[in-house]
């Protein structure tokens, strides 16, 4: 069966929300009388879950702890730091190349739904996606594995109809258990190695190559 469906990650594959997130941590952290890292040390930040990060980031498994802090963060990021964040160049074109070749395209990112639609509308790409699927403000399905089999079931297609697009390795993670086809960017916050060894059909340099190779693979135009 043919790939119909393309999922792109939104932080760091559609967009980079270095700054936004960056200072939503460092005010979190610093509500939580916890040290205050660099923002360039806190780069690893953008891809996994809130909590994941905050996990590492004050040494607990403590979900009171954790609640807390994603709380802190959320006072800064719900007004100031969600838009505090870059279009990718070329994006829009490579969006609207795939819409042209007959693809199905959802946004699918751990961040919760609620901001990520803000984020595309203030980027006017929602005219080229069906669904921006997101995760809950309580962190339900946070794991791209559970977000990815949950759009799955909602949309009534199989893995095999799928390709999923990130810059992480928890992108490529949470396809693989799916069964799902990934694919890698390398403008965004993940390395060459993190994500070769999550086997993505490819690992692109430029949007662009995204269109190559799902025209050449899978054009439904």
């Amino acid at each position: 069966m043919s790939v119909t469906t393309v999922l792109f990650d939104l932080d760091g594959t559609l967009t980079d929300p270095f700054e936004g997130i960056t200072r939503s941590i460092q005010q979190a952290l610093d509500k939580m009388s916890s040290k205050v890292p660099d923002a360039k040390d806190l780069h690893w930040c953008i891809g996994p879950s809130l909590w994941d990060s905050f996990r590492v980031l004050l040494d607990t498994d403590d979900k009171a702890e954790l609640d807390r802090a994603v709380a802190f963060y959320r006072e800064r990021f719900t007004d100031v730091g969600l838009y505090e964040n870059t279009l990718i160049e070329g994006i829009p074109q490579t969006l609207s190349d795939l819409r042209s070749l007959g693809f199905e395209l959802h946004v699918c990112t751990s961040k919760p739904h609620a901001y990520a639609g803000k984020i595309v509308e203030h980027f006017e790409l929602m005219p080229y996606f069906g669904k921006v699927y997101g995760s809950e403000l309580d962190g339900k399905r946070s794991a791209k594995a559970d977000l990815i089999s949950y759009i799955l079931d909602e949309e009534g297609i199989t893995s095999t109809q799928v390709v999923m697009i990130g810059d992480r390795e928890h992108d490529l993670i949470g396809a693989k258990a799916n069964g799902v086809e990934s694919i890698g960017v390398l403008w965004g916050y993940g390395s060459h190695d993190e994500l070769h060894k999550e086997d993505p059909v490819l690992i692109a340099r430029q949007p662009s190559e995204i269109v190559q190779y799902l025209e050449s693979k899978f054009s439904r135009a």
